[in-house]
């Protein structure tokens, strides 16, 4: 497996860990006392208000009752245990992303709202690869804000890779061609897209996606071979609403979740699987360059439950 698909699970630990601390302790505090009805609603409470989802937290709630009912004697590591396995069960999602080795150019399309972070996404992709060995080129489409095209060119620079830009207000669409031309034409192994941050509510400008698209397959057959999709995973319900917009118009291979390091909740992350189904592939745990992990879901559901992980990363 490529190196850079192994989580940094100190990094991830250590942005998680005021979401891990709080719900963790909280959870045990609950779990020493009497598992009543009164326990069990401040349960479904605790869940609901660390983003899970109203879903999931009556789910798990649900669970706790009936194994309490049918072993009154378990311990609050042992329904903690048992919170962490239905967890996993929601995070669990195959992966059905080609092999690298075998396409090139791999075309990647990062889409989302202004404010998510996006354009700096597509820097730390870009460094990803580009530390496992790939030619990376990225391509500039977001012609509508000469701040992003500037941040993008600034980006590239630093980190020595190609850029294809276009001038101010020119068609998205053309600037996707010209960069998926170059990166076949300069033998690039990855073409990383920054679309514009449209409003997900803008019926128009999401369709402008779809002609984007088109542009890479005239060059690449089936490409883009991923689409991504940045959320900012302090706005809770508000990035499910995006997801499920934006999966309507241009279907989505994966998310990454922005500002992690920045929410005490943290469970947002089983929400959006849980409603979506669309796997969380990266996740952002601060502000520097190569601070955009890997999602590792067992990494992830331990830090949030404030589980100390033996496993080695």
């Amino acid at each position: 497996m490529l190196n850079f698909l192994k989580s940094s699970y100190n990094k991830v630990k250590a942005a998680l860990s005021t979401t891990g601390s709080l719900l963790g302790s909280k959870l045990r505090a609950l779990f020493s006392k009497q598992i009543d009805s009164h326990a069990l609603e401040e349960l479904e409470k605790l869940l609901y208000e660390a983003d899970l989802g109203v879903q999931t937290a009556s789910d798990l709630t649900q669970k706790i009752k009936e194994l309490h009912a049918s072993n009154p004697s378990m311990k609050g590591d042992d329904f903690i245990a048992a919170i962490r396995k239905e967890i996993l069960d929601i995070l669990k999602v195959p992966s059905i992303d080609p092999h690298l080795a075998s396409i090139s150019p791999y075309i990647i399309l990062i889409v989302g709202v202004n404010g998510n972070g996006k354009t700096t996404s597509v820097a730390k992709l870009a460094k990803k690869y580009q530390d496992n060995n790939k030619k990376v080129l990225v391509a500039a489409a977001d012609t509508f804000r000469a701040a992003a095209v500037e941040q993008l060119e600034m980006w590239a620079h630093r980190l020595k890779v190609d850029i294809v830009k276009g001038v101010a207000k020119s068609d998205p669409a053309s600037v996707v061609f010209d960069a998926v031309n170059a990166g076949k034409a300069r033998h690039s192994d990855i073409v990383i897209i920054d679309t514009a941050g449209r409003l997900h509510t803008k019926t128009a400008l999401m369709q402008e996606l779809d002609k984007i698209k088109r542009s890479c397959k005239k060059l690449v057959p089936d490409s883009p071979h991923e689409t991504l999709l940045v959320l900012d995973a302090t706005t809770g319900q508000n990035a499910i609403d995006q997801a499920k917009t934006f999966h309507q118009f241009t279907p989505l291979t994966g998310l990454i979740l922005t500002k992690l390091d920045g929410t005490a909740k943290g469970g947002i992350v089983i929400s959006i699987q849980r409603q979506l189904g669309i796997p969380v592939k990266y996740i952002g745990v601060g502000e520097g360059i190569d601070d955009l992990e890997v999602f590792d879901a067992e990494t992830y559901v331990d830090t949030l439950l404030g589980i100390e992980s033996n496993s080695s990363r």
